[in-house]
């Protein structure tokens, strides 16, 4: 007999916001894309996490949820609770270099590069960066071009314009 962990779910909404977030014990493994749908966290852990069995618990993902919701209404710079990761070492470097950066600031692909000292992996970054489950809370939003220009994010370019026009107001 294998042994299935569980996963939890839930819907955070706002006036302006409307997204699945997934936790688990350990906890937030997954941050939902703007106005996507739960198969979208159900695909994530199809590929990602097959051996969870996901379940709806508002119980388990409210302290998640309303930092999330205060985060929204301009009340938090910053997330207290634990992320559970799941990738390869790279990924998880880049993934904690990424909360290394300010509230209201940017970095590039080549600042997450150099600061996990592998200056000549910008790409691979990238792709690390691509592959954040956790977003918002583990800022992918804040890296942009060595030009400035805002690039590929999973939640799509206008959710991405759109936290970083909440952090700059």
């Amino acid at each position: 007999m294998t042994y299935k962990s569980k996963a939890y779910y839930g819907h955070v909404h706002t006036r302006d916001w409307s997204l699945y977030i997934a936790a688990t014990d350990k906890g937030l493994c997954f941050v939902g894309s703007q106005n996507e749908g739960l198969d979208e966290v159900k695909d994530w852990f199809d590929a990602k996490r097959p051996e969870a069995t996901l379940v709806e618990d508002w119980d388990k993902v409210a302290a998640y949820a309303k930092e999330l919701v205060e985060y929204f209404n301009g009340e938090r710079q910053s997330f207290d609770l634990p992320v559970d990761f799941m990738g390869t070492n790279f990924q998880e470097n880049v993934w904690t270099e990424l909360q290394n950066i300010p509230f209201g600031e940017k970095r590039t692909y080549t600042d997450i590069a150099e600061n996990i000292g592998r200056p000549g992996s910008v790409r691979a970054v990238g792709a690390a960066i691509g592959a954040n489950p956790v977003m918002i809370v583990v800022p992918c939003h804040r890296v942009v071009g060595k030009n400035g220009k805002l690039t590929g994010f999973r939640g799509g370019i206008p959710m991405k314009e759109r936290l970083l026009g909440l952090e700059s107001s």
